[in-house]
């Protein structure tokens, strides 16, 4: 899909439910079923999330209905809108149209961008950090970021390859089970990147590793004395030495010339 420059004219559409791992599966079924974009999500609290799509007016009429009857498939409490012409107004007070800005903008994927996602929700902070390390002890994954909407219920999401989240995740439930309340389990073998780029994500991986930089103003250690034989010449210091002797006494004169 070319993505347009101008949202106004694009139908929105929001669908609801009570688990993030469940409004994460909805939305990536909502994108594979329709021609649609992703604009993100609004979490309100008390664990209620909602997808925000936009799109052509028949396109977010089926990613809706098809976003529906997935919800239903997770037993969750549903609520849809369908909006064929937001008002302008609208667009300014809601945060949709930040989220949007960020997509004619443009954004770039990170390392991770084709691996897997792995989403394990559990009622109670301590469960999810318990299924958290069990997940990255069982398999090759990378722990990416957690999210939390209300009502006691946290969500770890892992990232690596579908056989390995899979393996992750059986052993992330088991260990929720045992902690706590295991609330909702999702597996994304392959998000589009609508889904990706709305998923939260930890700034370590946002951000390139920079090298680190040794300090700029380095003090010479004072010389111990060198008692010289007869006939002995005083050694050189090295071009190194006294470069770092020049800066650090904020001398003038040109840099020191290699020795013969």
């Amino acid at each position: 899909m070319n993505r347009p420059t101008d949202f106004t004219d694009l139908a929105l559409g929001l669908v609801s439910a009570q688990s993030f791992p469940a409004i994460v599966g909805i939305a990536d079924h909502m994108l594979k079923s329709s021609d649609v974009i992703l604009v993100g999500y609004e979490k309100i609290g008390s664990g209620h999330c909602t997808a925000i799509v936009r799109g052509r007016i028949a396109d977010v009429r089926l990613a809706v209905e098809e976003g529906a009857e997935r919800a239903s498939q997770f037993g969750q409490e549903l609520e849809t809108v369908v909006i064929a012409r937001p008002g302008a107004n609208l667009e300014k007070i809601l945060p949709i149209g930040s989220r949007l800005a960020e997509l004619t903008a443009g954004r770039t994927g990170h390392r991770l961008s084709s691996h897997a996602v792995g989403l394990l929700e559990t009622r109670g902070f301590p469960a999810m950090v318990g299924a958290a390390d069990a997940m990255l002890k069982a398999a090759e994954v990378v722990l990416t970021a957690y999210e939390t909407i209300g009502a006691g219920l946290c969500t770890v999401i892992v990232r690596g390859t579908a056989s390995n989240t899979a393996m992750a995740l059986e052993a992330g439930m088991a260990e929720a089970d045992r902690i706590g309340e295991l609330h909702a389990v999702m597996l994304v073998p392959r998000p589009l990147d609508d889904l990706d780029q709305t998923l939260p994500l930890a700034q370590s991986f946002q951000e390139e590793l920079q090298p680190v930089r040794l300090p700029l103003n380095l003090k010479q250690k004072e010389a111990e004395p060198i008692l010289l034989q007869e006939g002995q010449q005083q050694p050189m210091a090295t071009p190194i030495l006294q470069e770092v002797e020049r800066e650090s006494e904020n001398l003038p004169g040109d840099r020191p010339s290699k020795p013969i």
